[in-house]
C-alpha cells in the first residue's frame, strides 16, 4: 500500500492540483460530496442490480441470511454471483474459494491504481477498513472525478461515495429475495447486468487513453475467445485487450513514463 518518497511527492503535488485545491472547503464536504455523487444513478443502478442478485438467491434456494450476508462481507456482485451458482452446485469448499478469488482478481489492479491517489497521510492502516467500499462504480467515479479534488480530500470522497453504494446493496438484496416469483427470471438477470453496464459507460469517461482502447478491442476480441473457449473467454479477452491496450497508450499516447493522462 505504500509507495516510495518521490512517489509521495510526484502524486501530491500534481499540476492538477492547482486547479482542483479550490472544490472542497474541508473533509466533510469532500465525504459528503462523494455522497451525493452516488446518491443518483449510481445507487439506483447498484441497488437493482442488488435486488436481481437477491431474487437469484430465493429462486436458488438459499435462504436471506446467506444471501444477504454475501453483500455485506463481499460486496462484489460478480463474486456472490459465482458464490451462489457454486454453492447449489454442491461445489467443494476449495473449488468455491478458488473460483470466487480468480473474480477478485480485478480489485488488485483497482486497488493499486485508485488507492496511491490519497494523500499520504491518508495511506495507513486506515485503508484496511476502506478497502471494503472499493467496487466497480465506487472506482470507476473516482477515477473519473479524483483530478479534479485535492489529494488530501480525495479519500474523504471516495469513503463517502463508497460508504452509500455498500449501504443501499444490503437492502437492495433484501427487496430482491422477498420479490422473487414476482417477476419473470429474465427480469432478474437483466437487473444484474445493469451494474458492469453502468460501469462500462462511466469508465469510458476515464482520461487515459487506455481504459478506452481496451473496451473497443475487448468488445473486438470478447466473441472471437467465446468461441474458441467458452470457459475462459472472458479471462483472455481481459488480459489480450488490456495488454494491447497499454502498449498502444505507452507508445503512442503518453507523454512520459509513469504519468496518466
Amino acid at each position: 500500500m505504500s509507495l516510495p518518497k518521490n512517489s509521495h511527492s510526484e502524486l501530491d503535488n500534481h499540476p492538477m492540483q492547482g486547479m482542483a485545491g479550490q472544490r472542497f472547503h474541508s473533509r466533510q464536504d469532500a465525504f459528503w460530496s462523494g455522497i451525493r455523487d452516488g446518491a443518483g444513478a449510481p445507487a439506483i443502478v447498484l441497488f437493482a442490480g442488488m435486488v436481481g442478485f437477491g431474487a437469484m438467491g430465493k429462486t436458488n434456494g438459499l435462504d436471506i441470511w446467506f444471501t444477504s450476508f454475501t453483500t455485506i462481507f463481499m460486496f462484489a456482485l460478480p463474486g456472490q454471483v459465482v458464490l451462489m451458482e457454486m454453492a447449489v452446485s454442491g461445489s467443494s469448499f476449495v473449488a468455491i474459494a478458488l473460483a470466487v478469488t480468480l473474480t477478485a482478481t480485478r480489485f488488485v489492479t483497482m486497488t493499486v491504481t485508485l488507492f496511491p491517489q490519497f494523500h499520504k497521510d491518508d495511506r495507513n492502516h486506515r485503508l484496511y477498513a476502506s478497502v471494503h467500499l472499493l467496487a466497480m462504480t465506487a472506482w470507476a467515479i473516482s477515477m473519473r472525478e479524483f483530478h479534479t479534488i485535492e489529494a488530501k480530500h480525495r479519500w474523504s470522497y471516495f469513503v463517502g461515495l463508497g460508504l452509500l453504494c455498500w449501504l443501499i446493496s444490503i437492502p437492495g438484496t433484501i427487496l430482491g429475495f422477498f420479490l422473487a416469483g414476482s417477476v419473470p427470471t429474465y427480469i432478474t438477470l437483466g437487473l444484474i447486468l445493469i451494474n458492469p453496464l453502468f460501469f462500462l459507460l462511466t469508465f469510458t469517461e476515464v482520461k487515459p487513453w487506455a481504459n478506452r482502447i481496451a473496451i473497443l478491442l475487448g468488445c473486438a476480441f470478447g466473441p472471437m475467445f467465446y468461441l474458441l473457449h467458452r470457459e475462459s473467454s472472458l479471462l483472455s479477452t481481459g488480459l489480450v485487450a488490456g495488454t494491447i491496450a497499454y502498449l498502444i497508450d505507452r507508445k503512442f499516447f503518453r507523454k512520459k513514463p509513469g504519468v496518466i493522462g
